[in-house]
């Protein structure tokens, strides 16, 4: 006979011995985890009927957790990317509740077994050099919010970094002397440098002076002193993006963010010949497939390759005798 499994002290110890205390996941699985184990107690509060400290691991089964899955995307509008990342989560915590109830192993099966929805990959927008122009030059440098805003989006577009780690960086990350540098902890904490341009080294040195009038250790701070929010950059970069607009008109058909400034920064490197191994470090991309998405992208690079390719309906070249000089040459 099996023995019950109750869910409270099992979900709490998936918590605390598994992602805090072995994994030592980021605050952001943490967060993100909490999150869907939020939504899945309210849940099944509304549809069992039963307080979520009352649950059992057998309430949560195969055909519940499907429901919920549902429910995402049809009742909160979920897309199919935000359901796959709750599943994520969810699958997280059956493959610990495998090791500490392994009575309840057909239950835990079924539920691990519910496949990830696929989605159509689309292809991702980026700034074209004149658009990085046209943004970079409507910032109002003028006042202390404008030239941090600058600043801000400069380093983004040109060491492609994360939002959070942007957000997070402070200005003992920040190397502007001989081979200068940024610092910062990434996605599976990892650690890397990324280089600095010269024209961004220069924007940089004069910002940190003009940011030392302010005591706080973030190296772009709110306007008092605390660390930004990933919604205040969303913000700014959409007033600045909708102000230059006008000089850009190409913009205004692209739905631009934090993060496509850091896929630019990408596609820079590609259209300069960069090999994508050397992209995917630089992005701190776990898989050089990660990489993938921006050669998907890169239309000029496709262009390029059409461009070798003779027409299928094209007539063929006349066959011409190379030069009697060249061909001397080339038989020495």
């Amino acid at each position: 006979m099996k023995t019950p499994a109750e869910l409270p002290p099992l979900l709490e110890s998936f918590f605390t011995n598994r992602l805090i205390g072995q994994r030592r996941a980021s605050p952001h699985t943490i967060a993100a985890y909490r999150d869907t184990f939020s939504l899945l107690l309210k849940f099944a509060q509304k549809h069992l009927g039963r307080e979520p400290s009352k649950l059992m691991l057998e309430d949560v089964n195969a055909v519940f957790i499907a429901a919920f899955l549902d429910d995402l995307e049809s009742g909160r509008h979920c897309c199919p990317r935000s359901r796959n990342a709750r599943l994520a989560g969810i699958r997280s915590f059956f493959r610990y509740a495998a090791v500490e109830a392994p009575q309840h192993s057909g239950l835990i099966q079924r539920v691990l077994s519910i496949p990830r929805k696929r989605y159509v990959q689309r292809v991702i927008d980026f700034l074209t050099r004149d658009e990085i122009k046209a943004l970079l030059s409507v910032v109002d440098r003028t006042t202390w919010l404008g030239r941090r805003d600058h600043a801000i989006i400069l380093t983004a577009v040109q060491t492609g970094l994360r939002l959070s780690e942007i957000t997070s960086l402070c200005r003992q990350d920040v190397a502007l002397g001989t081979g200068a540098h940024v610092r910062c902890i990434g996605k599976g904490r990892k650690e890397r440098c990324t280089p600095l341009s010269k024209p961004a080294v220069a924007v940089l040195v004069a910002w940190m002076k003009d940011a030392m009038t302010m005591p706080s250790p973030f190296l772009f701070p709110s306007s008092r002193g605390g660390r930004l929010s990933a919604d205040a950059v969303q913000r700014l970069v959409g007033r600045h993006v909708g102000n230059a607009q006008k000089a850009c008109p190409t913009l205004a058909k692209k739905r631009v963010t934090p993060h496509v400034l850091r896929h630019s920064a990408a596609m820079e490197l590609l259209q300069a010949g960069v090999d994508r191994a050397l992209i995917a470090i630089w992005l701190g991309h776990e898989s050089v497939e990660t990489t993938q998405v921006y050669l998907d992208a890169d239309l000029t690079l496709k262009e390029a390759m059409l461009a070798k390719a003779r027409p299928i309906d094209g007539a063929s070249a006349r066959y011409r005798p190379r030069d009697q000089l060249v061909q001397f040459l080339k038989a020495l």
